[in-house]
């Protein structure tokens, strides 16, 4: 049952309550979101790359070609796909690669689109094996065979599109098979933001949102957002709420860092569950090398959650290296929390025992 589903009396206002947070969210994350690539922050490259793509593509009164963006999530991405649709002056539809898992949802998605439309495909790499057969022809020859019946009567009958482009989005492009990567016109990786790019996505914001901020708090929130916009934009509304409460209303680097702390982020963007993984790693298993499942278990979470949510901010911090007997931490973890990492256990003839803590 979803949020708003009003027919559950007994649950009802807090159900109501839940939608209508997600939906304020949801405003004011679009809010922000740049509408055309000169209010894009960030990926030169990739704005620079992608416009000469639109521009060529409208000069020729053609549709753009099929778009690939990879990355982390946070970096823009979505914001990227509804810029691409907004300079292109098309409708976008929205979707994802878990919601499409028979070949027949992506057709009735296909057969529904517009000329020169464009659709979003978030997390393309988790599209089921026949929609994403399904998608090859589509993306190639704008056209779907649709199959009636089944067994030998089974029928093929041929369904042409009208020339679309397609966005797609991964956070894993090593997962997408070659023939489907092949047949994206242009593909772009983004990278994760400098301090001083996100101290401007967060100016911007802090305009957007009415919001007085100095430049050191700008800045202290930046070096806190590990090198996303998404965290930084969140991380300044969760400022916010603290300067208007607990201050006059104006962000300075005191109160920045008073907020995060609050909301339990550390200095190097480090929540939660990082430390949490951090912690259990040091004090628990000296440091490692600990599996993945066990260490999950240490801290109470999923084994996804670990890999998928923790895990890459710690590996690129430098905290956490990954190696064949399981997770190990460096010398920069254990100053990080300040704690002495144990000595190495020696046997009686002076090597180290391999056995030790």
């Amino acid at each position: 049952m979803n949020w708003d589903d009003t027919t559950d009396t007994a649950a009802g206002p807090e159900r109501l309550v839940g939608a209508s947070a997600d939906r304020e969210d949801q405003a004011v994350e679009a809010a922000l979101r740049p509408k055309d690539l000169g209010e894009f922050i960030g990926q030169e490259k990739v704005r620079e790359q992608l416009d000469l793509v639109l521009r060529a593509a409208r000069a020729r009164g053609a549709t753009a070609d099929h778009v690939l963006l990879s990355g982390a999530p946070g970096l823009g991405k979505t914001t990227l796909s509804m810029i691409i649709a907004a300079e292109m002056g098309a409708p976008i539809r929205i979707t994802s690669g878990p919601a499409i898992q028979h070949a027949g949802d992506l057709a009735a998605i296909l057969s529904s689109l517009q000329e020169g439309e464009v659709l979003f495909l978030d997390e393309i790499h988790r599209m089921s094996r026949p929609a994403e057969e399904m998608l090859y022809m589509a993306m190639e020859d704008f056209r779907v065979d649709v199959i009636v019946g089944k067994g030998p009567g089974a029928t093929a009958i041929p369904l042409e599109l009208p020339p679309f482009t397609l966005v797609g989005a991964t956070t894993r492009a090593g997962l997408l098979p070659p023939p489907l990567r092949d047949r994206f016109g242009f593909t772009a990786h983004m990278e994760f933001y400098e301090p001083a790019e996100l101290q401007r996505v967060i100016h911007r914001s802090a305009g957007l949102l009415d919001v007085e901020i100095e430049p050191d708090g700008a800045a202290e929130i930046a070096g806190r957002s590990r090198g996303t916009p998404r965290i930084a934009n969140r991380l300044l509304r969760r400022v916010r709420d603290y300067a208007q409460v607990k201050a006059d209303g104006v962000i300075t680097r005191e109160i920045a860092a008073a907020a995060l702390a609050v909301y339990e982020v550390d200095a190097r963007g480090l929540d939660r569950l990082d430390r949490a993984v951090l912690e259990a790693l040091l004090k628990l298993f000296g440091g490692g090398p600990v599996g993945l499942s066990t260490l999950a278990v240490a801290v109470g979470e999923e084994r996804e959650t670990v890999e998928e949510v923790a895990e890459p901010f710690l590996v690129r911090e430098g905290l956490l290296a990954r190696t064949p007997r399981g997770r190990v931490a460096t010398p920069a973890a254990w100053a990080h929390l300040g704690l002495t990492p144990p000595r190495p256990q020696t046997s009686g003839n002076g090597q180290q025992d391999l056995f030790g803590a």
